[in-house]
């Protein structure tokens, strides 16, 4: 809006654009006013401007933006005779409507003189001399218009009552200095929280605090609540119950509430009574666990309960409400903490007077702790306890048919090298199996038996090429005969890792945790991807597995700590799957910021994870997994852990009912971890 004194009632009224800021520009009908007008036309979205063209018409200026409500952002003064400029400027810079607006001059380089006097008396705050560019002028006013908004912060409605408003800088940050008003904004909004929560909320009482916050959500809900938060219970209403998962939180405005607790017989018992503005489930409602104690009303109780949705909404419609309920929350908190602590010393004067029953409450606590200890191993021997029974019973099976075989020597030492060899398994892809296959095509006409010949790796021994040119059924049998050699050799070295896998489990049971003085050492990542693979063979006969293996040299790391991660991704694969489920595991050499990390890529095509849930899935204690499932007491928290102690890295993606894959980066040198090692060696 660019508007001439005599117009502007007119205008105004007809346009019904009005800004709370103005700029009052001071020209002349010369073609240096001309390009003013030009650059001051894209500051209209946001001020109103005035041009008058003589001295008389500012105090006419000056009470029609009183009328408005407008306050002046900036004068510029570019008239043809610099001497009135400055006199512009002067009775502006006295004016207390015009007193802390910026203040702009653009005259010629010939009247330096008049520019060093009006700048000399502190009535400008930026000068230009003429001719000056397009970009230079905006640039100018851009930045004077900055400064103002910056400095000045509030404006007053005066048809309020003089009440104060914060200028909005993200809105002024569309025409103005961009980065400036914005990095003002977030520094703004950022610092506002610190003296709420230290000068202001800390110093209301409990009663005052509750009474803020119940009007902060009055207010809120009565604009909105479909939901109904506001809620009146009878007596004897259930709100929460112990040890039943709770995704609400009452925040109690009028009434009491009871809290019980079941003791060791299992008989409730009554812990403490909630009254106006104090909160129930806020423990659950924050941590996600499950309800501590049972709640029910005693009388008639009036309530506002939030769900997280709800809650995240209300938090947000108003800066002054989350200090003040989070210092309420805090309160709560506090509160039950200190009950918490002066039962416990009130226990512990018990104890000390009682000697025997404090070594029984000690016994107690220690085969509790060891009782959560072994369900937890236990469910983690599971699988490789599973792994090394099906082994036995599979060599059982097979070494009776070995001494029951009657086979010619040739094929007998055959079979004892297959057998070797299978015990020291060399991992190879399943796409690295049917392209080895394919080649076999030529010699071998069956294709189920050339992958049998690959999978035993015979079609790279020298001994049975020959073989090769057998009718299909002769080298069937030879195949059959030979398999059982190296299924056995296979499942020894099954049973072989889940003994292992055991007897780490069980150590780590001693000690109460698992053991850290583990070092690092050169490992290939294939071999521990096939142990993980051997130990869930039963759950995943029912499924397809591909790995695509590349050519990867051993990296430095803690074998056993890996170990953990890629039984906990594999598992939760497995747990993901539909019926037809397929999980594929990629490896490749990656370089990244200049660093070369092995990758492992682990695909399912089950469920998927929702976008909202994708962020929280590394949070301890966030699990995906569906109902009944039990997890392995490694989580992708842990798994991260171990990730970023061997500096690498670890990402997931995921689409609804589509596919899961985790990505985990290893760097191939750990030169940092190496150096303290050898360090501590000497």
């Amino acid at each position: 809006m660019y508007l001439k004194l005599e117009q502007k009632l007119t205008l105004i009224s007809e346009n019904n654009q009005l800004k709370e800021l103005a700029i009052i520009a001071f020209t002349s009908n010369d073609e240096g006013s001309s390009h003013v007008r030009a650059s001051l036309e894209l500051f209209t979205s946001h001020f109103t401007v005035y041009e008058i063209q003589s001295i008389e018409q500012i105090t006419a200026t000056f009470r029609q933006l009183a009328l408005n409500d407008q306050a002046i952002a900036l004068t510029l003064a570019c008239h043809q005779n610099t001497s009135l400029s400055a006199d512009f400027l002067l009775r502006c810079h006295r004016s207390e409507p015009s007193h802390s607006a910026k203040k702009l001059l653009i005259c010629s380089a010939n009247h330096i003189s008049e520019m060093l006097r009006t700048l000399n008396n502190g009535h400008l705050d930026c000068c230009l001399t003429s001719p000056v560019s397009d970009s230079q002028l905006v640039s100018t006013i851009k930045h004077e218009l900055s400064n103002y908004v910056l400095e000045k912060r509030y404006v007053f409605e005066k048809k309020q009552g003089l009440a104060k408003r914060q200028l909005d800088w993200v809105n002024y940050a569309q025409v103005l200095e961009q980065e400036r008003l914005l990095r003002a904004h977030l520094e703004q909004r950022m610092n506002s929280y610190q003296p709420d929560f230290i000068r202001d909320v800390h110093t209301l009482s409990d009663h005052e605090l509750t009474e803020n916050v119940i009007h902060a959500l009055n207010l809120f809900f009565d604009i909105e609540d479909e939901g109904k938060a506001r809620r009146v219970y009878s007596p004897e209403h259930l709100l929460t119950k112990e040890g039943e998962p709770n995704r609400f939180l009452w925040f109690i405005t009028s009434g009491k509430v009871a809290l019980y607790k079941k003791d060791q017989r299992g008989q409730q018992r009554e812990v403490v009574r909630h009254e106006k503005g104090n909160i129930v489930g806020g423990m659950s409602f924050v941590t996600g666990e499950c309800s501590f104690s049972t709640a029910i009303t005693l009388t008639q109780t009036h309530v506002i309960k939030l769900d997280r949705d709800v809650f995240s909404k209300v938090m947000q419609s108003d800066n002054t409400l989350l200090p003040l309920f989070t210092n309420l929350l805090l309160r709560h908190f506090n509160r039950r903490l200190q009950r918490s602590i002066n039962t416990k010393l009130v226990l512990q004067e018990t104890i000390e007077s009682l000697e025997s029953a404090h070594r029984q409450l000690i016994e107690k606590e220690k085969m509790a702790v060891l009782g959560q200890l072994v369900a937890g191993v236990a469910h983690e021997l599971n699988n490789p306890t599973a792994a090394m029974l099906r082994s036995t019973d599979i060599v059982k099976e097979k070494l009776a048919k070995l001494v029951s075989n009657q086979v010619d020597p040739q094929t007998h030492q055959l079979g004892l090298g297959l057998l070797r060899q299978a015990q020291t398994i060399n991992p190879t892809s399943t796409a690295e199996i049917r392209q080895r296959a394919k080649a076999l095509n030529g010699m071998v006409k069956d294709n189920s038996l050339a992958k049998k010949v690959v999978q035993l790796n015979l079609d790279r021994d020298s001994s049975f090429s020959h073989c090769l040119s057998l009718d299909t059924k002769k080298l069937k049998e030879l195949v059959t005969s030979l398999e059982i050699y190296h299924s056995v050799g296979s499942n020894l070295r099954s049973l072989d890792v889940c003994s292992k896998r055991v007897a780490d489990m069980v150590k780590s049971l001693k000690s109460y945790a698992r053991s850290d003085d583990e070092t690092q050492h050169r490992c290939d990542i294939h071999e521990g991807l096939e142990d993980t693979l051997v130990i869930f063979e039963n759950k995943l006969k029912v499924y397809s597995v591909e790995t695509h293996y590349s050519a990867i040299p051993d990296i430095y790391c803690f074998p056993n700590a890996l170990q953990q991660v890629w039984t906990n991704l594999i598992s939760n694969a497995i747990d993901a799957l539909p019926i037809v489920g397929v999980i594929t595991i990629n490896t490749r050499l990656e370089t990244i910021n200049a660093i070369e990390y092995a990758t492992v890529e682990v695909i399912d095509n089950g469920s998927g994870i929702d976008e909202p849930m994708l962020n929280s899935v590394f949070e301890v204690n966030f699990t995906t997994k569906k109902a009944g499932n039990f997890g392995l007491g490694i989580g992708l928290s842990i798994c991260r852990q171990i990730i970023e102690q061997h500096n690498g890295m670890i990402s997931i993606k995921s689409k609804p009912n589509t596919y899961t894959k985790v990505t985990v980066h290893l760097p191939l040198t750990q030169q940092q971890t190496l150096l303290n090692q050898e360090i501590n060696h000497e």
